[in-house]
């Protein structure tokens, strides 16, 4: 048993190591191509077979696809298409995998670790890590086969596979089980090809461990998309629906199946493998003509609606034709993201001030909504129909886009540095000075108004405004010098406390300017529209002598 377990976790540690190889090496491009492959059902069916055969991974794929879907750069109908594909794809995988390749294993291990020795570049990485991978995944399968020849032998196995052998939809849900758990179809599959080569299975029970795998296999994207918008989950759940509905419709016949896959495959290993891809080859050639009607009825099944808990309010797909109404939706979706940067950062100064931890996870969660939304918002304007946009259109988009990013990227400061710093002062029991205490707290203020400042001039566009919010910016750079002047003072009087909190004040101080160069961005379109933003901070020959 410790043999087989060592077999199946090398198994699956290959497979991650092929997945993560692949998409470090060719992951945008193959993103990319699954975006674009989807002008016909057959097209994203051959997409869907193919990028599986890459990735070793339909998980990988359906994840990919349900993002695509969710975004709204591909219907569900070829969503649905693209993952009948990389069903096809996973047996084909298993197909490859299952052939007598046991001298490549040496060889791909030692060109793997070579390649990726001398290996520079991340593609490079990716793909010797890739290569390792495969050579890892085949050297696993001649130790399953070592593993389970010894199991024909076993008196407890044997009952247990009788046992199992009685009640196919006990062995169908097993497999299922051990397939979700260990986010792979492939691996049990090929489990059951090495139990069926050992003479340990028979070939009705292995077909019923076949089916339990492709069903269990969907569970996965399932969970992975759990959080995610309806048309995102119309894809997951579809396919786990579609391969639920094959099991149900193969276990009555499992004993007329058997026969008839003997009379084809004579070796009980490439039975099972034959099963494998007979069972993704007939879901495929039934449901792809009834894609159409698949995905209707998953839109009934999973209708869009506003989501009270998260997710865009204001992005109207109905406003896209409309310049002025699609900007306006746009805007306030990023004035959303504005207030949530606003609870995120108020938030963390309440959890530095009372040392609480229990605020990290709630400032988490807020930067995963800020993520999204501000994803949403960046997609929602790329559908923008430029033929109806004006300049001024344009300039507007971009400056919505720009503000979104700028909160995106305070909120990943507050997320990963200042909530890392508060945990450190709380794990390591510090304290601030009083007066280092006041210093930060008033930079903890002044960041908040400039904030709500720069929420004002997204709305309203006004110059003064945005002058006022520039000079601000000097004003931080002032403060933060201030402070860490007075910081560096309290470190020569020897105060004990500015000596133990050094590093998190300074590392604070840094965080909360950079928080403001961000929020200041806002205010450069507008100023150099009107002409009143210099190129450059840095006096000409020319400034640096009149001011002498």
């Amino acid at each position: 048993m410790l043999d087989l377990l060592g077999a199946v976790a090398l198994l699956l540690w290959g497979l991650r190591l092929v997945k993560t190889g692949v998409m470090r090496s060719l992951g945008i491009r193959l993103r990319r191509w699954i975006a674009s492959g989807t002008r016909n059902r057959l097209l994203a069916f051959g997409v869907g077979l193919v990028a599986t055969l890459v990735l070793q991974s339909s998980t990988a794929t359906a994840l990919m696809t349900a993002s695509f879907a969710g975004s709204g750069f591909m219907s569900t109908m070829m969503a649905q298409s693209i993952m009948l594909g990389a069903n096809v794809g996973t047996s084909l995988v298993t197909r490859i995998l299952a052939l007598d390749l046991r001298l490549l294993a040496p060889a791909m291990i030692a060109a793997g670790v070579s390649a990726f020795g001398f290996s520079r570049s991340a593609p490079a990485k990716g793909l010797s890590r890739a290569i390792l991978g495969l050579g890892l995944m085949l050297l696993s399968l001649r130790l399953l086969g070592e593993a389970t020849e010894p199991m024909q032998h076993s008196r407890a196995l044997i009952a247990l596979m009788a046992s199992l052998d009685a009640v196919p939809v006990l062995a169908v849900a097993v497999a299922s089980v051990l397939a979700a758990a260990a986010s792979s179809s492939l691996a049990i599959v090929l489990l059951a090809m090495s139990l069926a080569a050992s003479a340990t299975v028979t070939p009705a029970l292995g077909i019923a461990l076949v089916l339990g795998a492709n069903l269990g296999g969907a569970v996965p994207p399932v969970l992975g998309t759990w959080r995610h918008g309806p048309l995102a989950r119309r894809v997951t759940i579809g396919n786990m629906l579609v391969r639920l509905a094959g099991c149900a419709a193969v276990l009555p016949f499992i004993d007329m199946a058997a026969r008839l896959l003997s009379d084809v495959a004579r070796d009980p290993a490439a039975l099972v493998i034959a099963a494998h891809m007979a069972f993704n080859g007939l879901l495929a050639v039934a449901l792809l003509p009834l894609v159409r009607p698949l995905s209707a009825m998953m839109g009934r099944l999973l209708p869009e609606a506003a989501e009270p808990d998260g997710g865009p309010c204001h992005l109207d797909p109905d406003g896209l034709d409309m310049p002025a109404l699609a900007l306006a939706g746009a805007a306030r979706e990023t004035l959303r993201i504005g207030d949530c940067i606003t609870t995120m950062l108020q938030t963390n100064q309440e959890a530095l001030r009372r040392n609480d931890t229990g605020h990290s996870s709630r400032i988490a969660a807020m930067d995963d909504e800020v993520d999204r939304l501000n994803s949403a918002v960046k997609l929602y304007l790329a559908r923008l129909n430029r033929s109806a946009l004006d300049h001024g259109d344009e300039q507007r988009s971009n400056e919505i886009i720009g503000y979104a990013t700028n909160l995106e990227h305070i909120g990943d400061i507050i997320d990963r540095n200042l909530c890392d710093l508060v945990d450190r002062k709380i794990r390591n029991r510090l304290s601030f000075s009083v007066e280092g205490e006041a210093e930060i707290e008033e930079l903890y203020r002044v960041t908040l108004e400039n904030l709500r400042l720069a929420q004002s001039i997204l709305v309203t566009g006004d110059v003064q405004l945005a002058r006022r919010l520039v000079e601000s910016k000097v004003d931080i750079r002032h403060l933060e010098e201030r402070s860490a002047a007075n910081h560096m003072a309290r470190l020569r009087d020897g105060m004990i406390e500015s000596m133990q909190t050094s590093s998190l004040h300074l590392d604070i101080l840094r965080d909360l300017k950079r928080i403001n160069a961000h929020i200041a961005a806002i205010a450069y379109p507008i100023l150099k529209r009107q002409g009143a933003l210099r190129e450059s901070r840095v006096m000409t020959g020319e400034q640096t002598a009149l001011s002498r």
